[in-house]
């Protein structure tokens, strides 16, 4: 193997289907790795790297140089999965980083916004408005379908099947999908793509783009202008807490779970390729659940 760097980013690239962003994550962390030893005298490449103390040794430089824990879980975890392509591949025969206990990363419950909040917001977009009708669906996106900002603003005309009540999303590591929509949603994407698009479309250069959201400049939206838009919708509601499209994400997720959505179901509209990334909102909702009866169930209210 003349390129192991190379090989493993095919091998993310073709065989694990990866999102190119996450390769480029991968690599970062085994080049950093690279620069590490050959710095350090303690290997001439990464096909030399056969010592376990070797592995412990750059634990603790990434420690002392006051990595993140997250940070360092994450470049451990890309050596570990390298090395083991590698082994896999018959290019080394040791994995040192598969026994290598990484610092463990306490995970945080997402942060939810109530349903009367999610209303609040609605209530206040002026939908007479091109670009408040623009933003009400894209609240609605968030929010009934679940969607990551980035498979919002990829979504083109294509995508979107009004006659069977669905939308097609590409989503991480060109996994796709397909969202149901409900009937009001429907309805607001068809008079968006008849009369609001084009009027959008009508402020810029570009004659034609299959992308189905369109900013105030007649271009395609961006993630960054996708962000600037919520903000914009929380500022205009009066609302004073912390909003992000990923907060929507979360919401739609509790709120199926809450009304008795299996948890399968709910991970395949996501979009997660694994369950336990799912698993997280059962925390969520099974927190929701016990305010709630502490709230309601008459045994529990205190006695003055």
């Amino acid at each position: 193997m003349n390129d192991p760097i190379q090989s493993f980013q095919l091998y993310l690239s073709v065989e694990r289907n990866y999102a190119e962003n996450t390769v480029k994550s991968y690599l970062r962390d085994v080049k950093d790795f690279e620069a590490f030893i050959k710095r350090e005298e303690l290997a001439d490449g990464l096909l030399d790297v056969r010592r376990e103390r070797l592995g412990r040794h750059y634990l603790s430089f990434l420690d002392q140089e006051n990595y993140a824990r997250k940070s360092i879980a994450r470049k451990i975890s890309a050596l570990r999965m390298f090395y083991a392509y590698l082994v896999h591949e018959k290019a080394m025969d040791i994995n040192i980083f598969e026994t290598l206990d990484a610092p463990k990363v306490p995970k945080k419950l997402p942060q939810i916004i109530q349903d009367e909040e999610i209303d609040h917001l609605f209530q206040s977009i002026d939908r007479m408005k091109p670009r408040g009708m623009r933003n009400y669906l894209l609240l609605d996106l968030l929010f009934s379908c679940g969607l990551r900002a980035s498979e919002i603003i990829a979504m083109t005309i294509r995508d979107i099947q009004l006659d069977r009540e669905q939308i097609l999303i590409h989503g991480k590591g060109s996994k796709d999908r397909y969202v149901p929509l409900h009937h009001t949603l429907i309805e607001d994407l068809r008079h968006y793509l008849t009369y609001t698009r084009p009027i959008l479309l009508s402020k810029g250069n570009m004659i034609q783009t299959e992308h189905v959201f369109i900013n105030y400049k007649g271009s395609p939206l961006t993630v960054r202008g996708l962000q600037k838009i919520i903000q914009d919708i929380l500022k205009k509601s009066g609302e004073t807490y912390k909003l992000h499209p990923h907060m929507l994400r979360h919401a739609f997720a509790t709120t199926l779970l809450n009304h008795g959505a299996d948890l399968r179901v709910v991970q395949e509209l996501l979009g997660h390729e694994h369950l336990k990334s799912t698993q997280i909102y059962t925390h969520v909702s099974s927190e929701t659940l016990k305010a709630k009866y502490k709230q309601a169930h008459p045994r529990m209210v205190k006695k003055s």
